[in-house]
């Protein structure tokens, strides 16, 4: 039997939540700037928006499948190696991409590397590590707060990306921002390993039942089946506007840098929309503030692609989707800690992100199909509009409260 170790006196909870952002930061922005180099990738190498859209989708299939296994190896053995080598995997990915000659291995480093690699070092982990070391009351708060964190390292990456292509060229881009990764292994040293336990976090919560049983009851949660079928809208929509609306916005005329620039208005105004759905979600139903999200992206995208593109349209649409963005993850992931409790939190909120990455997956990988086959991405625009009007029905019957068999397993214990 593992004996815990005591938590070293510089690991406070400040320090643990202001690296957690930072590995956040670093792990959203490379990610959210994929889509500036399909143009760039496509025509050196010949091929089609299909090969780079099916190596995105590839990217978030994997990302999601590899959320419950990062999320069951943190459970077990702390955030702190899942986020290391994650990272590891995720630097090697993107320095890799410009010597992939072949479509095998720009789905091998674009893909799986660096979907294996975010499986680990992104905000899946965070969440589980945060939900964990802080009291119930702070959670949707940190949450939040990591949330925004990706969302300022979008802001950053976008231009800074752009900046790197037209002074260096892609391949020297892709290989700056993989060296950035390096920094995560240093970050990820603040959070307990296997053998540690931290003298500030508040008793893991939730019903003493083995891994198996506590996913077979998630399943068995009627509000838990929904909850991740609208996160699945989620990833659909975020996965095909990050990779797609910069060529996108190319093809109807607007110049490539203004296109960086929607992404990284996305990224800042996402700082406020998620630390906002953070501290609401810790006040208010997080179901509703969910239905209000999906709700409002599907007529804001509707009104975009139903008005003339202009600079003004361009930037308005990015700052009202970016108040939208990753504000589905606090209501979200702080659902799944009030159904299930924390004990098997990793695991839970990595089925969910799975659904969120399957979305990722027909998102993308259907934008870059349907514009080859018709020259245009408006079928894949308004099957988004349709979808976000699903997510908004589908939260509403959401309960609130802890399932039924945990309470009663805990009344029990």
């Amino acid at each position: 039997m593992t004996t815990a170790s005591p938590a070293p006196s510089w690991r406070t909870p400040a320090l643990v939540v202001v690296c957690g952002c930072l590995i956040s930061m670093l792990a959203f922005g490379p990610r959210s700037s994929m889509g500036l180099f399909i143009g760039p990738l496509s025509e050196t190498n010949g091929w089609g928006r299909d090969v780079f859209a099916l190596a995105m989708a590839i990217q978030n299939l994997l990302w999601g499948l590899g959320g419950p296994f990062a999320g069951a190896l943190t459970d077990r053995y702390g955030p702190a190696p899942v986020i290391a080598g994650g990272g590891l995997l995720y630097a090697a990915g993107l320095a890799l991409m410009p010597y992939a000659e072949t479509h095998a291995g720009l789905y091998l480093t674009a893909g799986v590397m660096v979907g294996l690699g975010l499986a680990g070092a992104s905000f899946g982990t965070i969440i589980a590590g945060f939900t964990r070391l802080l009291p119930p009351e702070k959670r949707t708060w940190s949450i939040g707060i990591a949330t925004a964190a990706g969302s300022m390292g979008q802001f950053l990456f976008a231009p800074l990306g752009q900046a790197f292509i037209a002074g260096f060229g892609w391949q020297t881009a892709l290989m700056l921002m993989g060296g950035s990764m390096l920094l995560v292994p240093v970050l990820a040293g603040v959070f307990p390993g296997a053998k540690e336990s931290n003298a500030t976090a508040p008793a893991v919560t939730g019903a003493n039942i083995g891994f198996a049983a506590a996913v077979r009851q998630a399943f068995q949660h009627r509000s838990y089946v929904l909850l991740i079928s609208g996160f699945f809208v989620c990833g659909f929509q975020l996965a095909f506007i990050t990779t797609h609306l910069p060529p996108y916005l190319v093809g109807a005329g607007i110049s490539p840098s203004l296109a960086a620039w929607a992404l990284a208005l996305i990224g800042l105004f996402n700082v406020v929309g998620s630390y906002a759905s953070g501290v609401l979600a810790g006040k208010m139903s997080k179901r509703y503030l969910l239905c209000a999200n999906y709700f409002l992206r599907g007529v804001s995208t509707a009104a975009f692609i139903l008005l003339p593109i202009s600079p003004a349209t361009v930037l308005i649409y990015a700052a009202m989707m970016g108040l939208l963005w990753l504000s589905t993850v606090p209501p979200t992931s702080g659902l799944v800690a009030l159904m299930f409790g924390t004990r098997y939190m990793g695991t839970l909120y990595g089925f969910a992100f799975f659904s969120h990455q399957v979305g990722g997956f027909l998102g993308v990988w259907l934008g870059g199909v349907l514009y080859e086959r018709t020259g245009s991405y408006d079928m894949v625009w308004w099957l988004g509009v349709a979808l976000a009007m699903f997510a908004t029905i589908v939260h509403w019957p959401i309960s609130e409260k802890p399932a039924p068999s945990l309470a009663a397993a805990e009344a029990k214990a």
